[in-house]
């Protein structure tokens, strides 16, 4: 065999590196090999803290990773902030997976058996495979277990318990069933920027850290007050209205919504359970708002200018306290710059949905108008010629903000705002006399059926079940006039381009109805009754229907607060709950300011920090996590524990984030205790 490349048929035989030194596994020495890690310092384990300690027999592996130690009790291996382990027996070998399965043995109580039946049967090898370096599958997977051996790593620290860090980060197996629900359109800041222990609003929250951005005007210099809110700060038809007059000349500086006060010098108090006004929320916006990272264009480039500085004192709401009995997630941004559509996409795809040739087609006119430099970077969208000097004298105007990107480089074009389904549920409506499952597709928001990978390809690729349930599913499915007069607006309000993998030819509803059945439900119908069976997919997204969502324009903070609390009341009271993650974020921050930096990652994102709470029998409890996160660590647990292959999008947000200095996102285990 060639050098490096290991196979442990069984426990009882050795691998072979190369013809000069074949590692036995022998009574009085062991000969192994780690594959790829050249000059990694082995040592014996003897006290079992997965550390190499004074006085524990040690060598040096060769360039090959080829190494001779004394005995046959576990191993440790230790280089570049990485650490591999081994458990007595299968001491031939050091890798990712062997660290693993000394992980699976720490979590079941010490049985190699088990462990190996776990690993083999969730990697799908059968188990005198399981080590072979030449398997794809053991190979993708010793790729996806290197940046959790080194969060696991760095988390201990040089003091910490590695063991349990290692075994929180690789075993995640006694999490069978994942919950996602996704709610709309709200920065932290503007919910938890108040939160004890959280990096809150500057000046009002002891834990925050970095300033708030004093916000500038188009032409970088700073205002002396904030914009008005454009036309009132208030939804029409509420109980409280609060002018566009009467928002004039607030401070340059964030500001409560729900102030008992009233906000400025108004007396106007607007409370949680009133409806706000929308911000826009898109994505050359979303870019042009972050700046660079200076956070300090929120209010130049906001249609309803001083509101995107607005928060509430969050105390009063009911999910505040579920975050403190779990963890509350700090660190956590928005996957996609930008609003709605995309990071729904984002949080099954880990992309941007591509349109080819949008140029010769009915879109051609969504083609984004933009600046850019000498490099050919993104500055601006391109003002419309009557667009104001000064944001103090109106709200911006642009030549074309599309729904789709300019062409780049290769000649392709992307969709990052709002377009509709190919297939009903749909904005679009059906061809008058066509089919009434199809929208028409010579609209010009239709998007063609989209074809690449999603986390649901990846799950049934494995036997994995999952669903997508959605609020207000079946109503706007019935085909009929009603229907359709619930798809935005009407008491549902149901929202097409919520509802992410309907753009999907793997949903065609005319050649894949019994896929879409199986895998997109009614939320009303059937998620609390699957719930309360003990019945939900192991990996269950729930959408919240419109009037729930939290969305600024069209629903509160309030209602949407109350039912998702609810809603996870009753998974805490479902037989499977004791096995259960439930993650509560949002898909984007609607507009509103957060001041934490956002680290660089592609040229789609990551864009403003959000909301996440991480709900378990396993969570940490009343924890603040400060890892870094995205809306893609959702899909990165969700691989990881079912070791699925990794999609496109995650690769190259990892890869982005380090070529610009950052940390790769973690996978949500960090907010976990598997001890408890």
């Amino acid at each position: 065999m060639k050098p490096a490349v290991c196979l442990l048929a069984t426990l009882l035989v050795g691998c072979v590196t190369s013809p000069e030194t074949p590692p036995t596994l022998a009574t009085d020495a062991t000969h192994g090999v780690a594959p790829g890690y050249g000059a990694l310092k082995v040592c014996r384990d003897l006290n079992g803290n997965a550390r190499c300690d004074a006085g524990e027999p040690s060598t040096v592996a060769d360039a090959k990773g080829v190494f001779e130690l004394p005995g046959v009790e576990a191993l440790v291996g230790e280089a570049g902030g990485v650490v591999l382990r081994t458990p007595p027996g299968i001491n031939a070998m050091l890798s990712p997976a062997t660290t693993e399965l000394s992980a699976l043995m720490d979590a079941n109580g010490g049985s190699l058996a088990a462990a190996r039946a776990t690993l083999a049967q969730r990697l799908g090898v059968a188990e005198d495979k399981l080590f072979d370096a030449t398997d794809a599958r053991v190979q993708a997977e010793n790729a996806l277990l290197v940046p959790r051996i080194a969060a696991a790593v760095a988390e201990a620290g040089a003091q910490g318990d590695l063991v349990h860090a290692l075994r929180n980060r690789l075993a995640l197996d006694d999490i069978d069933t994942v919950v996602v629900i996704y709610a709309e359109n709200r920065a932290f800041d503007t919910l938890y920027g108040l939160f004890p222990g959280a990096n809150g609003i500057p000046g009002k929250n002891p834990s925050s850290h970095g300033p708030a951005a004093p916000q500038k005007d188009f032409d970088g210099s700073v205002l002396t007050v904030l914009p008005p809110a454009w036309g009132g700060l208030t939804a029409g038809g509420q109980p409280v209205t609060l002018t566009q007059a009467q928002t004039t000349g607030l401070p340059n500086a964030m500001f409560q919504i729900d102030d008992p006060k009233g906000i400025g010098n108004s007396g106007v108090v607007v409370p949680p359970s009133v409806i706000t006004r929308d911000l826009v929320h898109r994505f050359y916006n979303n870019m042009m708002q972050i700046s660079g990272g200076a956070n300090d264009r929120f209010a130049a480039y906001a249609d309803g200018g001083a509101l995107s500085m607005g928060y509430y004192d969050g105390s009063g709401m009911a999910l505040w306290k579920v975050a403190q009995r779990y963890v509350l997630a700090d660190n956590f941004f928005m996957g996609a710059f930008g609003g709605s559509y995309l990071n729904h996409q984002y949080l099954v795809c880990a992309c941007a949905p591509p349109y080819p040739n949008a140029d010769t087609s009915p879109a051609k006119d969504l083609i984004s108008a933009i600046d850019v430099d000498a490099q050919g970077r993104f500055m601006r969208l391109t003002p419309a010629t009557n667009a104001p000097a000064s944001v103090l004298a109106g709200a911006p105007r642009y030549l074309r903000d599309g729904s789709l990107t300019a062409k780049d480089a290769s000649g392709m074009y992307y969709t990052v705002n709002t377009m509709q389904p190919a297939y009903q549920p749909s904005g679009a409506p059906p061809v008058a006399g066509g089919d009434a499952r199809l929208a028409d597709m010579t609209r010009p928001s239709s998007l063609p059926p989209q074809t690449q990978a999603t986390i649901g390809d990846t799950l049934s690729a494995k036997g994995v079940p999952w669903a997508w349930y959605a609020g207000g599913w079946n109503v706007v499915s019935a085909g009929t006039a009603e229907a359709r007069n619930q798809i935005y607006r009407g008491k549902v309000n149901f929202q097409p381009h919520h509802q992410p993998f309907n753009y999907y030819t793997a949903f065609d509803p005319l050649t894949k109805a019994e896929a879409r059945a199986q895998h997109l439900k009614d939320f009303d119908s059937q998620f609390m009754a699957d719930a309360a069976e003990g019945k939900l997919p192991a990996v269950s997204f729930y959408k919240p229907q419109g009037n729930l969502n939290q969305h600024a324009g069209y629903a509160n903070v309030a209602d949407g607060d109350t039912h998702i609390a609810e809603v996870i009341a009753k998974l805490e009271q479902s037989p499977q709950w004791k096995h259960m993650l439930v993650v509560v974020t949002y898909d984007e921050n609607g507009g509103f300011y957060d001041h934490a930096p956002v680290p660089q990652g592609d040229r789609f994102g990551p864009g403003t920090r959000i909301p996440a709470l991480i709900v378990s029998p396993y969570a940490k409890h009343g924890v603040v996590d400060k890892t870094q996160y995205d809306t893609g660590s959702i899909i990165r647990f969700i691989t990881h524990r079912w070791s699925l292959a990794p999609l496109p999008g995650i690769v190259e947000r990892d890869q982005g984030l380090l070529r610009n200095g950052s940390a790769p996102m973690g996978d949500l285990s960090g907010a976990l205790d598997f001890a408890q």
